[in-house]
């Protein structure tokens, strides 16, 4: 039995949660998400009086006891993105590296003879509070996620100065380079 997957989603105030035939819609205060289920695989099941939703499975086939789990992490991350919002923080590390933050429109200055902008899509928002870091913030986890992966993919942190465009908190591994004044001359 799939641990994350009997794990009841409890449901904060002020979220609603519709179910349809094989769709599931979570309505918030930061947004609203929607997303389509496989009907024969799990079904939902709300609970009003103690405000939980519990996944179920038809069956204990492999492909059922795989989507018992996932679906349920795929709901409780849309019940916790249109509550609380997801946010991801990158930071720019190299001397002239920048970006900026005009509305939907990002613009980064990192080494490249023109700048690098990148259009918001519908549901994100960016903002840059110092040139050099930048937050990405959404109620869709996959979308925040994958724009910072877009971002960060321009550059790379590179290994041997650390330059370039990195996740909060990430830790780039160093290289020595070349050494000089070696044996065997």
């Amino acid at each position: 039995m799939s641990r994350i997957g009997k794990k009841p989603i409890p449901i904060p105030a002020g979220v609603e949660i519709t179910v349809g035939k094989d769709k599931i819609t979570v309505k918030g205060p930061k947004g609203t998400l929607e997303r389509e289920y496989p009907a024969d695989k799990v079904a939902f099941e709300l609970d009003e009086a103690n405000k939980v939703l519990v996944v179920k499975r038809f069956d204990d086939s492999k492909p059922s006891r795989a989507f018992h789990g996932l679906w349920r992490a795929l709901v409780n991350n849309m019940v916790i993105g249109v509550s609380e919002g997801f946010k991801k923080v990158l930071e720019i590390v190299g001397t002239g590296y920048r970006a900026q933050a005009r509305g939907k429109k990002l613009t980064l200055q990192i080494g490249f003879s023109h700048p690098v902008e990148f259009e918001m899509p519908p549901g994100l928002e960016v903002q840059t509070p110092a040139p050099t870091q930048i937050i990405i913030a959404g109620c869709d986890k996959q979308a925040v996620g994958q724009m910072a992966a877009n971002i960060r993919a321009v550059r790379p942190p590179e290994p041997y100065k650390g330059k370039g465009i990195r996740y909060q908190g990430e830790y780039v591994r160093r290289l020595a380079g070349k050494s000089f004044g070696s044996a065997g001359s």
